[in-house]
């Protein structure tokens, strides 16, 4: 079983801000990239998430509020929580392709990439073509 997941992104909808309103993921994220990404993935019926520098994964069917969290300000603490809970959702796939842009790719991600323990089910790729 598959599944593909990407980082999320500074760009939200601003219009969720400070409301308590909870919306999926697909509601909140307005960068063109995970956009993209996203309506492919639910093109094709496939499973999919984002990883959230807050919520960790974010499945497409669970709601959580507008927040503000930069890959730069995960403490230690925090990112341990954040490998924990990719190594506990995702453990039962056997593949995670993880999508993401080269020239955007925050250190944060490369070391939650390198420290799971599900590193081998892993594979990388850059572009939504490769959505299959």
């Amino acid at each position: 079983m598959r599944i593909y997941i990407t980082h999320c992104s500074a760009k939200k909808d601003d219009s969720l801000k400070h409301t308590g309103k909870k919306v999926t993921p697909d509601k909140l994220y307005t960068a063109t990239p995970i956009k993209r990404f996203m309506n492919e993935c639910k093109k094709k019926q496939f499973k999919w998430a984002i990883f959230s520098d807050l919520y960790g994964v974010w499945f497409p069917d669970v709601e959580h509020e507008w927040y503000e969290k930069e890959p730069d300000t995960v403490t230690a603490q925090e990112f341990m929580k954040l490998i924990d809970d990719f190594d506990q959702k995702l453990q039962n796939f056997d593949e995670i392709w993880f999508y993401y842009n080269p020239g955007r790719f925050h250190p944060l991600y490369e070391r939650l990439l390198q420290r799971t323990r599900l590193r081998n089910k892993v594979k990388r790729f850059t572009h939504i073509r490769e959505i299959i």
